[in-house]
């Protein structure tokens, strides 16, 4: 049951990174990626690329995510990895740009990494 649920806590964490891609590679400049990340059209012009580029990082985590979801012998090695990295990048952007990004990024891959711990 615990692994279960530890798989559907990754699965989320991996959609909200797709998320994040498509807010930051293909939304950035745009009405909903304007209003996520709270910045005006100037702003957003003037770091359109770097958004792309993190854009595209988080669509790694993302697939990383979901390669941890597949069977294999070493699918929690897999998870493990991932969600720590989510937790890491979710602390440095806490530290650097906004602490919304604890409870968005960091904390629901803290769970996750709890629960495949457990599980």
């Amino acid at each position: 049951m615990i692994e279960l649920l530890a798989d559907f806590v990754v699965a989320l964490v991996a959609l909200i990174h797709l998320g994040f891609m498509a807010l930051e590679m293909f939304l950035w400049d745009k009405p909903p990626g304007l209003k996520v990340f709270r910045q005006t059209p100037e702003q957003a012009a003037a770091t359109r690329v770097l958004a792309a580029n993190q854009g595209l990082y988080n669509g790694f985590l993302a697939a990383g995510l979901f390669w941890g979801l597949m069977p294999s012998v070493y699918a929690s090695d897999i998870k493990i990895f991932f969600l720590s990295c989510v937790i890491i990048a979710g602390a440095y952007g806490a530290v650097t740009a906004s602490h919304r990004i604890l409870a968005v990024q960091a904390a629901p891959a803290a769970l996750g990494l709890v629960l495949v711990l457990l599980s």
